[in-house]
């Protein structure tokens, strides 16, 4: 079964009196283990459909399942508990606590599920040494490069074991050696950890890495 099919899904937004239709029927189906790129130029709607993908926000029409659940038909406390539970999110802007650490941003999503303290101790430490920060884990994002800060990212989506990381233009704000390493990085989860990756970009030099990917513009797969 695919961890995510997509049937005719439109996206509309309402500007006063003006529509904007940022997805125009969308047929998608992503089996797990799978690592996507979505690409296509700015305004092509990359973000939107990571969003719906991942249940932050709702399609106009068509139907969305996550591993066979309708998501329309999911409660909005079903639909919370699925984003902390199965679905990890990297931003571009990274989304880090500046007042925290590299390990307090990587354990957040483990103090909202109630995780005992200990576990999740050994689980973020874990994970920031499987991202390659285990030196930096009392650093907060401002005394990090801009690649140890989309590390920390990384290992906060993966600490919860979920089935799915969305990437919104993961490598946009890194130089392209970093950029590289990030997405070399994310490979390497991909294989080992066999978790589903879906990602958007425009860098061309991140496309050629994909197993796959799904081209977009002006709302529609091309």
């Amino acid at each position: 079964m695919a961890i995510v099919s997509m049937q005719e899904v439109v996206k509309n937004y309402h500007l006063g009196k003006a529509v904007v239709n940022a997805l125009r029927g969308i047929d998608l189906e992503v089996e797990k283990g799978e690592f996507i790129c979505i690409a296509g130029p700015s305004g092509s709607g990359k973000t939107t459909l990571l969003n719906l993908i991942g249940c932050l926000d709702k399609p106009s029409s068509g139907k969305i399942f996550l591993d066979g659940d309708d998501v329309e038909r999911l409660s909005d406390n079903r639909l919370s508990r699925l984003r902390a539970e199965r679905i990890g999110f990297i931003f571009q802007t990274f989304n880090l606590i500046p007042v925290l650490s590299a390990f307090e941003n990587a354990e957040y999503p483990l103090l909202l599920k109630g995780v005992p303290r200990a576990s999740r101790k050994n689980k973020v430490l874990s994970m920031l040494k499987e991202v390659e920060l285990s030196d930096f884990v009392r650093h907060r994002p401002d005394q990090l490069s801009g690649g140890q800060r989309q590390r920390v990212a990384i290992a906060r989506a993966l600490v919860a074991d979920p089935e799915m990381i969305l990437a919104d233009e993961p490598t946009a704000n890194l130089d392209s050696e970093t950029g590289k390493a990030i997405v070399d990085l994310m490979r390497k989860i991909n294989q080992e950890m066999k978790t589903t990756f879906i990602f958007s970009t425009h860098d061309s030099m991140v496309m050629k890495y994909a197993h796959r990917m799904i081209r977009l513009q002006d709302g529609r797969i091309t």
